[in-house]
């Protein structure tokens, strides 16, 4: 793997050591922090709905607040980090984002839990971070998997905490807490780790591979990359119609991700009358599948790319949105419990495996504003999980009606990726770069990971 300044066109696994790898290794940590104290409190909510006295539309209010504000922090966030960089910028958002989930235990009513789970959206944004800082690390035969690694290693945190607050939960119990005492307890210990995480990140990172944007200046090759940046501004990306089709995709596939972290628990609890620590045990293996299936999404996109170019990377991802309306449609039919829980892994599946592929296709849109491209995309899914929180406040829809309209939307808005073009001069510039990085491998293409 190439080092020193330039991309890397590999991803060893095992090293540590280079500024590329520690960039992908922090910002998956940190990035599932965030996961994990975004959504730290969903498994918690059938003790939180008691004591609160909370009904199904103050659930759907909180569900939707979790991830609204989140839309507008992405879209900031993206702009920032074509100005400044993703080092300082995960480095306070992590331990700003920190006080909310830590605080949220002094909640006493629905009024000061929506608020504070309002607030705690905003840490939502670290996604758009960790893909900004892999695709300025990674050379284009590999970003796609870069991306999709990190994102789908990050999300992982959302179904480790569905699994793990539970468990926090009862362990506080078990030593002499009431239930009231201990999820306000098990929310400072996601708070904690993301500080620390801070401070990690600011001190192990850089924004670039040559180094950090504000010892560069002294160089001159910072100002360039901003005078490179500052020359598409915002306005200009939004005319884009890939960026917004790319924001719908998202939304049909993060946004549904963000809805059953939110939901799934509470789902099995109630609609299959399971204890808290089963519900949230089954709830994170939806979770669990970012393990492997996001960087399945950006592994064939990476494929796809290099044998058909970027229409290849398109055609992938239309086909696997597709797949994950159609095995989300079947989930909410299902009422037997062990082929609920098959049906949930496969739609899992699909569903990450689109979120690696849309990722695949967001470096190539605009190469001089990838922090904003990415952080509309990003927003995307937020706005997704908001629209799909309307469903599920409703009272006059079961929770299995509002997955099953959720899947029927999915599949239809699947036909709107085919509608994504690039042109020549995209696709050439495109293949450019993929001879370039392949070339820096003794003309071998490199397999994605190395260990």
């Amino acid at each position: 793997m190439k080092t020193s300044s330039k991309k890397a066109t590999s991803i060893n696994l095992l090293n540590f050591r280079t500024p590329q790898m520690k960039a992908f290794h922090l910002s998956w940590i940190a990035f599932f922090l965030c996961f994990f104290g975004w959504f730290g409190i969903a498994p918690l909510m059938a003790v939180v709905r008691e004591e609160l006295a909370l009904s199904k539309s103050q659930i759907g209010n909180i569900i939707i607040s979790s991830v609204a504000i989140t839309i507008f922090a992405r879209l900031a966030i993206g702009w920032l980090l074509d100005r400044i960089g993703p080092r300082i910028t995960y480095t306070y958002l992590l331990i700003l984002g920190a006080i909310p989930v830590m605080l949220i235990g002094f909640s006493n009513s629905y009024e000061s839990f929506l608020v504070f789970r309002l607030m705690i959206g905003v840490i939502g944004a670290g996604f758009v971070v960790t893909q900004y800082h892999t695709s300025m690390m990674f050379a284009p035969n590999v970003v796609g998997t870069a991306n999709a690694t990190t994102a789908g290693w990050g999300n992982l945190g959302g179904g480790v905490t569905q699994m793990l607050m539970p468990l926090i939960f009862a362990g506080f119990v078990s030593i002499g807490f009431l239930d009231q005492e201990a999820w306000r307890l098990a929310m400072v210990v996601p708070g904690i780790l993301m500080v620390i995480c801070g401070f990690l990140y600011y001190r192990h990172t850089t924004d670039l591979p040559e180094g950090n944007l504000k010892d560069l200046k002294k160089e001159d090759f910072a100002d360039k990359v901003e005078k490179k940046a500052s020359k598409v501004s915002f306005a200009t990306v939004s005319k884009d119609y890939r960026v917004w089709l790319l924001f719908l995709i998202y939304g049909a596939c993060f946004g549904v991700e963000l809805t059953i972290n939110n939901i799934g628990a509470i789902y099995f609890h109630d609609f299959f009358e399971l204890d808290l620590k089963t519900a949230g045990l089954i709830a994170g293996l939806f979770g669990l599948m970012n393990l492997f299936a996001r960087s399945m999404g950006g592994f064939f996109g990476d494929k796809a790319g290099m044998n058909w170019g970027l229409k290849g990377r398109v055609w992938l991802l239309g086909a696997v949105l597709l797949a994950e309306g159609l095995s989300l449609v079947l989930f909410s039919q299902i009422n037997i419990l062990p082929f609920a829980i098959g049906s949930m892994i496969v739609f899992s599946l699909f569903v990450q495996m689109a979120e690696g592929a849309t990722y695949a296709v967001v470096p190539f849109v605009n190469r001089k504003a990838i922090g904003t491209v990415s952080g509309i995309v990003g927003a995307g899914g937020n706005t997704g999980a908001v629209l799909a929180g309307f469903l599920f406040k409703s009272e006059s829809l079961s929770y299995s009606d509002a997955l099953a309209i959720l899947g029927i939307t999915v599949t239809l808005v699947s036909v709107f990726s085919f509608l994504i073009r690039f042109s020549k001069e995209d696709e050439q510039e495109a293949s450019e770069e993929l001879i370039n990085s392949i070339a820096e491998k003794n003309m071998e293409v490199a397999p994605a990971y190395l260990m």
